[in-house]
């Protein structure tokens, strides 16, 4: 095998491969694994969030109260009773954003709502007692958590668009013998195969003879035409 084979032989090859890592459904596939990561990370976040703010809502809440009495007791119900209404429409928006369907005004008022509730009782102590270190210890967390799910309904909003982008890039592949997905190789068979002596080939006279896509032809041609020229 010359050179210029092998160089042929080894292009078909990557283009056969970059041809299944830039497929759509792959690419597709990929960002749904993004998806989980980025949902994975932000929940977890959220959580953690606001799991440190119920110990400062509970002392708010618990203030001039006997400890192990029923409103101390009283006070730990008070951020899960918020937190979990914030959490039921985060859950909600996951699956809206996913298929892209928009809510109504009171979702967003809703979830500001708890979002402003949590921050007053969290840091609330802090400023009547003036201490500045305070106020930004207990404001991190439930401001971490404010961006966070509104920033999340975002992403997860342009993630469902970047699917939808690669989606209608899809390409027709039509299948071969025994059911399998159509390769770099098949086309190429197939264009050397309808080749004669005379016949000019092009990326455009590769399409019409194969049914190859746009991307994929230049390739093609220029493979069929080193294998011409070196006989």
């Amino acid at each position: 095998m010359s050179r210029a084979q092998k160089l042929a032989q080894d292009a078909a090859e990557a283009a056969e491969v970059r041809a299944y890592q830039t497929d759509p459904d792959v690419v597709a596939l990929r960002i749904e694994r993004v998806r989980r990561q980025v949902d994975w990370m932000a929940w977890s976040g959220i959580v953690l969030g606001l799991g440190f703010t119920m110990t400062n809502v509970q002392t708010f809440a618990s203030t001039d109260t006997a400890v192990w009495s029923l409103p101390w007791l009283a006070a730990w119900v008070l951020d899960p009773t918020v937190s979990l209404v914030l959490l039921a429409i985060l859950r909600a928006e996951q699956v809206t954003a996913r298929y892209q369907v928009r809510t109504g005004p009171w979702v967003r008022r809703a979830k500001w709502f708890t979002l402003a509730a949590t921050y007053v009782m969290n840091t609330w102590t802090s400023f009547m007692a003036g201490e500045a270190a305070a106020i930004v210890l207990h404001s991190v967390p439930p401001l971490v958590v404010f961006v966070a799910v509104e920033a999340v309904t975002d992403l997860r909003d342009k993630l469902t668009d970047a699917v939808l982008v690669a989606a209608g890039e899809r390409r027709i592949v039509r299948p071969v013998e025994g059911g399998r997905r159509k390769l770099f190789a098949d086309y190429l068979a197939e264009a050397r195969a309808a080749w004669a002596p005379g016949v000019e080939i092009t990326p455009a006279w590769v399409r019409q003879e194969t049914g190859c896509s746009r991307g994929l032809s230049p390739r093609l041609a220029r493979t069929l035409r080193a294998e011409v020229a070196n006989g």
